[in-house]
């Protein structure tokens, strides 16, 4: 069977074991003999694996009772409003690191006052906002640790005397950091954590119940919570092939995770740097160890290097129309193998 070098932005490559996994459900799951995407989601069979896929959250994260697990549907698009919807009664901090920050944004301001701390719009971008001090009178400060279309990406986070928000759907357990210090955070799945379909929510629960205003009973945090995410019918087979995922998180654990994935960005950073034909687009201290953004310096050349990684069978290598060029997203489960074949192409590449 060809090997292809999987560099999709998402969704995105999964452990080869997760996906058998999934398959072996799909055909006869846990002994039913009857399909995952066919058995009741109140059944105890899936009832397992919903309370073992929140089970593992915690663990993976070290994060106490104080902590619900969610998963919802809708995307972290949904989130975007429901950040506000649940916790924005006068006035929110936040930072616009990309696009998907910007739309947060957006959203936020149809529910109360939104302050923009901290912007890298005027270079399309292309670096992580500093500097910048949040105030103890706002509901929440949020930020995005991961920008996809950008490469960019948050080493460390500001300190924050109010609730702090994260949306970590594109770097969601691919680092050790302390989940305690955040109040919420939430990741679309299709990146590090399973198949598209469902979105992680982790959310401490005092911060909830504050706003006054009526909240719509499919878009409150409250209502999933007290139903344990199964208030209308979760999406199983995301939800499964997340848990498939999470035990593989587990068992690598996140030190080792992090050690691989900082060998894989940095023997491509470094062809990058080392290669005259290309460059990378964002700065140097914000480059994400994720999603390796660069372009060709003669953009004539674009179509010969797409070609040639084709014939070596790398695939999801095209840039994002908003920086243009390429862009190498390396999650969890991309070995270094293919890192390799890639900076292979670009040192034999020729003008």
């Amino acid at each position: 069977m060809k090997q292809i070098h999987n560099f999709s932005a998402g969704p995105a490559i999964l452990p080869k074991e997760v996906i058998d996994n999934c398959v072996s459900a799909l055909q006869n799951f846990s002994g039913t003999h009857l399909s995952l995407i066919e058995v009741s989601h109140r059944g105890k069979e899936f009832v397992a694996v919903m309370d073992e896929a929140q089970s593992l959250v915690k663990k993976i994260m070290n994060i106490g009772d104080d902590y619900e697990v969610l998963y919802l549907q809708g995307g972290a698009s949904t989130q975007f409003l429901m950040v506000a919807m649940n916790l924005l009664e006068n006035r929110a901090a936040y930072c616009n690191t990309g696009t998907w920050a910007s739309n947060a944004i957006k959203e936020a301001r149809h529910f109360g006052s939104v302050d923009v701390l901290g912007s890298s719009e005027e270079k399309n971008f292309n670096y992580i906002p500093k500097n910048y001090t949040i105030g103890n009178d706002y509901d929440y400060f949020h930020c995005t640790s991961n920008n996809t279309i950008f490469g960019t990406q948050m080493h460390t986070f500001p300190e924050c005397p109010v609730p702090l928000i994260c949306d970590m759907s594109s770097d969601i357990f691919s680092r050790k950091i302390n989940f305690s210090a955040f109040d919420l955070i939430y990741a679309g799945a299709q990146k590090n954590m399973g198949p598209a379909g469902t979105t992680l929510v982790v959310i401490k629960k005092n911060i909830l119940n504050k706003v006054n205003r009526y909240i719509p009973t499919m878009l409150d945090y409250n209502t999933h919570i007290k139903k344990g995410s199964m208030f209308n019918t979760p999406s199983v087979f995301a939800v499964f092939g997340c848990l498939q995922t999470l035990k593989w998180i587990d068992h690598q654990g996140l030190g080792n995770i992090e050690m691989y994935n900082s060998k894989k960005a940095d023997l491509l950073y470094s062809e990058i740097d080392r290669n005259e034909l290309f460059e990378g687009t964002t700065a140097i201290e914000d480059r994400s160890k994720m999603n390796a953004t660069f372009v060709l310096k003669d953009d004539k050349l674009n179509d010969s290097f797409m070609q040639a990684c084709n014939e070596a069978n790398i695939s999801g290598i095209k840039g994002h129309r908003s920086v243009g060029g390429f862009r190498a997203s390396m999650y969890n489960a991309l070995q270094l193998e293919s890192v390799q074949v890639l900076v292979d192409v670009m040192k034999n590449f020729k003008s």
